[in-house]
C-alpha cells in the first residue's frame, strides 16, 4: 500500500486572521505532527510578508523558530503606497510566491493542503487537480462573513472548517503566553524571546525532517 504525500501551504496572514476571529493560537508543532500521521509530509510551508527597517518585528521571533522546525519558510518585504483617498497602505501579497512552489512540488506529491480562504487560489487548486494531485482547502464558515472564498471552497477536493481541528492544532491554554516586546541587544533578551515564541506556539529547537526532493 503506498503512502500519501502530502504537503502543507500555509498563507500566514490568512491564517492568522481566521485564527484570531475564532479566538486559539495554532500549536505548530501539533500541525506538523498531525498531518505526518497516515501519510508522509513532503514539505510545509509558511508564507509571510515582512515589513522592513523595523527595529522590532513581532512576527519575527515565530518565523525563526518555523524556519528551525521543520517548515520552509517564505517571506518578502512588504510594499507602502499610498490609495485614490490619500489614505497610506501596506501591500504583502504571497500569492505568486504560494503558487510557483505549489507547482514545482505537484509532481512529488498526492495531496495538497491548503491554508487559506483566498478566492484567488482558486485557479490554482484547479491546476493543481489537473496535475493529479487532491487539494484540501482548510478555513473557516464559523465567521461571518466566512474567512473562505465561496469559489475556492467549490473547487477543493475536499473543504475542512479549521474549527475542527483546534483538538488537534490548537494551544493548550494552561500557560498564557506574555506580551512581547520589543527586542534589545543581548543573550538574554533572546532567550526570551525564544522562550516567548516556544510556550505561545508549542514549538521546539528540532533538527528538520529529511527532505524527499532537493
Amino acid at each position: 500500500m503506498s503512502v500519501t504525500r502530502r504537503a502543507l501551504f500555509i498563507d500566514g496572514a490568512n491564517l492568522y486572521a481566521t485564527t484570531k476571529s475564532l479566538g486559539f493560537d495554532v500549536d505548530f508543532k501539533r500541525l506538523l505532527r498531525s498531518y505526518n500521521h497516515n501519510g508522509r509530509l513532503v514539505r510545509a510551508f509558511y508564507y509571510t510578508a515582512m515589513i522592513e527597517d523595523q527595529e522590532y518585528s513581532s512576527i519575527r521571533p515565530l518565523v525563526d523558530w518555523l524556519d528551525y522546525n521543520g517548515y520552509r519558510v517564505v517571506t518578502k518585504p512588504t510594499k507602502e503606497f499610498v490609495d485614490s483617498a490619500g489614505r497610506r497602505k501596506i501591500k504583502g501579497n504571497m500569492d505568486i510566491e504560494l503558487a510557483i512552489d505549489a507547482l514545482e512540488i505537484a509532481p512529488f506529491i498526492d495531496e495538497m493542503i491548503l491554508f487559506s480562504g483566498d478566492g484567488d487560489f482558486r485557479s490554482l487548486a484547479e491546476a493543481m487537480q489537473r496535475r493529479g494531485v487532491r487539494v484540501i482547502v482548510v478555513s473557516t464558515i464559523q465567521t461571518q462573513p466566512p474567512m473562505i472564498a465561496d469559489e475556492l471552497r467549490r473547487q477543493a477536493d475536499e473543504f475542512i472548517d479549521i474549527s475542527q481541528l483546534i483538538p488537534l492544532i490548537g494551544r493548550e491554554h494552561g500557560d498564557r503566553a506574555p506580551r512581547q516586546q520589543p527586542e534589545t541587544d543581548g543573550r538574554q533578551d533572546d532567550a526570551k524571546a525564544r522562550s516567548l515564541v516556544e510556550r505561545r506556539y508549542g514549538i521546539r529547537n528540532q533538527a528538520n525532517e529529511d527532505d524527499d526532493i532537493a
